[in-house]
């Protein structure tokens, strides 16, 4: 860096609201390169475990192996200890096999149907070698009573469906059923001003037609003193509604909308295989780890073995 000048910068974080599924937080004094690094190593790079290999014994359901080792492989796991889990293919305990204790975790499962009501086949049948990886609990806290699970398949009188299945550690980017995240989003935060002089000027009328122009509702009339309030801006989508609306009543100017371009507000929601709030722990610590592997030393050989000429070319060799 020339004349000492650096571009280091201090991220801060602030949590809005978290829940075991939902955390919402607000990334503040970083630019848009980080929230999204952050977004996509979320939903791609932190590791779970899940459903990788099925042995069908006896099938004589409606669906076929494939369909149903498909299904298997989406339901969610617990996946409290992926981190610190080998990969199949680094470990050595079973020669890259994957069916090591250390590297993957045995689940079974034997249904029959012996009456005429139909059986539903759920994720609650699948028994686990390994009490800390486990179907996830879908139990809704609101309705107690008898958790069914996640149907995998329903059977009539006499099918049958009997299995093995070997669950492994993963990562996004190889196949969706491996990504923790149902869906992280950010959005810029937004900065509202309302220019009182030019709005002093609107009828009642006007001012309820120019809050109203907003699809959603950011702004409000106050019933006492009748001045338009910004009540909800993160409410804003960037769909310049109001701004239209302010141009076409020969107002030009009414309101300025800017989008703070070092603020961001994320909404991560998780499938349960990991707490929402430990998802964003895990994604923080796998950027350090992917910064510190492509962070360049001056006295070191270690950008040769992971970029060859690239690293040499980079440190000027």
């Amino acid at each position: 860096m020339d004349g000492g000048v650096t571009y280091q910068r201090f991220p801060k974080l602030k949590i809005r609201e978290m829940r075991d599924d939902v955390v919402k937080f607000e990334l503040r004094e970083t630019d848009a390169s980080m929230a999204n690094a952050l977004r996509r190593v979320m939903i791609a790079e932190v590791p779970t475990v899940a459903i990788d290999l099925v042995e069908i014994e006896v099938n004589s359901t409606v669906l076929n192996d494939e369909f149903i080792a498909h299904r298997l492989g989406l339901i969610p796991l617990t996946s409290d200890r992926a981190m610190s889990m080998r990969f199949s293919r680094d470990c050595d305990a079973c020669d890259g096999d994957g069916q090591c204790e250390f590297c993957s975790v045995e689940f079974h499962l034997r249904a029959k149907c012996l009456t005429d009501q139909t059986l539903d086949v759920t994720s609650k049948d699948l028994y686990s070698s390994d009490h800390t990886v486990v179907p996830v609990d879908f139990s809704d806290p609101n309705e107690p009573g008898e958790q069914r699970g996640i149907i995998i398949v329903k059977l009539r009188r006499g099918q049958e469906l009997r299995l093995r299945a070997i669950a492994r550690k993963g990562i996004g980017k190889d196949h969706a059923k491996w990504s923790p995240a149902a869906t992280v989003t950010f959005m810029y935060e937004p900065m509202i001003r309302i220019n009182e002089d030019l709005m002093e000027n609107l009828s009642l009328e006007d001012k309820r037609s120019w809050v109203e122009s907003s699809p959603t509702k950011v702004f409000d009339i106050d019933p006492v003193t009748q001045q338009v309030l910004v009540v909800d801006p993160e409410a804003y989508t960037y769909d310049d509604e109001v701004i239209k609306k302010a141009e076409a009543m020969g107002k030009p100017g009414l309101v300025e909308i800017e989008a703070k371009e070092d603020s961001f507000i994320f909404t991560v929601e998780s499938t349960g295989a990991i707490k929402a709030s430990q998802l964003v722990l895990n994604a923080i610590e796998i950027l350090k780890q992917k910064l510190d592997a492509v962070r360049l030393s001056d006295d070191t050989v270690e950008a040769d073995d992971q970029f060859g000429e690239l690293g040499a070319h980079m440190r000027g060799g």
